[in-house]
């Protein structure tokens, strides 16, 4: 993340950081945890971060919407028997299906279809969706 690769040339603590920047150390915490995305912080967040980190809010933030965009475009586009099969998925979460791990099987199936036999999304792409909605880790 930025925020920890500035932290580290700087020779500065999460701690240190927040009370510079006037933020709660929780809220910190949780932005370098993943738990908070960064771009989805408050203006005034954003900026006292990068007074104290001494970049531009748009480099804070640059990374964290690009990886947003990188995303989104993952769950969109993919072949329909693929998209079927995560949209059922996703649907069996919700509504805590008996057959999830049906579910999670035929996803299972389609990703490495999609990547394997049809060639239709890359391995980086097919890695990105295992990850998130089969391994529950994030991307």
């Amino acid at each position: 993340m930025v925020i920890e690769d500035l932290l580290a040339k700087r020779g500065m603590t999460k701690y240190k950081l927040a009370v510079q920047a006037g933020i709660p150390h929780p809220t910190l915490s949780d932005i370098c945890s993943g738990k908070t995305k960064l771009e989805k912080c408050s203006a005034e967040t954003v900026y006292k971060l990068s007074q104290v980190l001494g970049v531009s809010m748009e480099q804070l933030t640059e990374d964290g919407i690009r990886q947003t965009e990188r995303e989104r475009a993952y769950e969109y586009g993919l072949p329909d028997y693929l998209q079927h099969d995560l949209d059922a998925y996703k649907s069996g979460i919700k509504n805590h299906s008996s057959l999830l791990d049906c579910l999670w099987g035929e996803l299972y199936g389609s990703i490495n279809m999609a990547e394997i036999n049809d060639r239709s999304i890359t391995h980086e792409h097919a890695d990105y969706l295992r990850k998130k909605y089969l391994y529950g880790a994030k991307p």
